[in-house]
């Protein structure tokens, strides 16, 4: 799985509207090429952590909270699932995912049943 980290304040005010259009447009051209390609299994953007709530578990006892659990810069904005032989390729594609200056990807690999 690729993750994908932006700040969110990249995407804000006209500047940033720009900006998510551009990356949404080059986001769509690679995950045509991968769909097409065969490596991709799925994906998506997500909504803005406004949206967000999280369960917290402490104590035994579960509460609601609003926003994303982690409090940092950088957001989860999006993921790509993607089938490759090897970290190798799966770093290939990660380089070429766009993102905003300062964002980041994460390339980590699920846990399998089959080991």
């Amino acid at each position: 799985m690729l993750l994908i980290y932006e700040p969110e304040s990249a995407y804000q005010g006209e500047a940033g509207e720009r900006r998510l259009t551009e990356i949404v447009a080059k986001h769509m051209a690679l995950a045509e090429e991968l769909i097409a390609a065969g490596v991709q299994t799925g994906g998506a953007g997500l909504q803005g952590v406004d949206t967000a709530t999280t369960v917290v578990t402490q104590g035994g006892r579960q509460t609601l909270h609003d926003g994303p659990f982690a409090e940092t810069h950088e957001q989860l904005g999006g993921y790509y699932m993607i089938e490759v032989d090897d970290l190798d390729q799966a770093l290939a594609i990660a380089r070429r995912v766009p993102v905003a200056e300062g964002g980041k990807v994460e390339v980590r690999p699920l846990m399998r049943e089959d080991g």
